[in-house]
């Protein structure tokens, strides 16, 4: 529970939260799954037997097969021009996330987006070509 959050706010999901899973039955049909990427910052209490008692760790990419299908993925909807998915890959660092995957993505969306805006090529419809250079910036 962390005391410096706005009111609050965080205590009170978090009660809420465990009210809901202590008062399930024990009938086993109710799986509950959680995610995050900061599990230091769990409460204690969400980790107490009946309720998250169980951890998997899953880590970050490590092989290029893994890191080239995170990137298609969160290339799918981009523009891409003369943009080689597989040479990004080989110049990603060894366990990179999927979080500085995306970040990575969104930051060369932008650039190619700025790009647009500081040539004064924008126009209704303009679409945002991402090429090899956003990525590399």
């Amino acid at each position: 529970r962390n005391k410096s959050d706005s009111g609050g706010v965080m205590d009170r999901v978090v009660s809420t939260l465990l009210s809901e899973m202590d008062s399930l039955d024990s009938s086993g049909d109710v799986f509950i799954l959680g995610a995050t990427n900061r599990p230091d910052l769990l409460d204690p209490a969400l980790l107490r037997p009946g309720r998250f008692d169980k951890m998997l760790y899953i880590g970050p990419c490590q092989d290029e097969d893994s890191k080239l299908k995170v990137l298609k993925a969160l290339t799918r909807k981009f523009i891409l021009e003369d943009v080689i998915l597989e040479d990004i890959v080989k110049m990603l660092p060894s366990e990179i996330t999927g979080a500085s995957v995306y970040a990575l993505c969104s930051t060369a969306w932008l650039f190619a987006a700025r790009e647009l805006i500081r040539d004064g090529k924008v126009k209704s419809g303009t679409k945002v070509i991402v090429n090899m250079k956003h990525f590399q910036q």
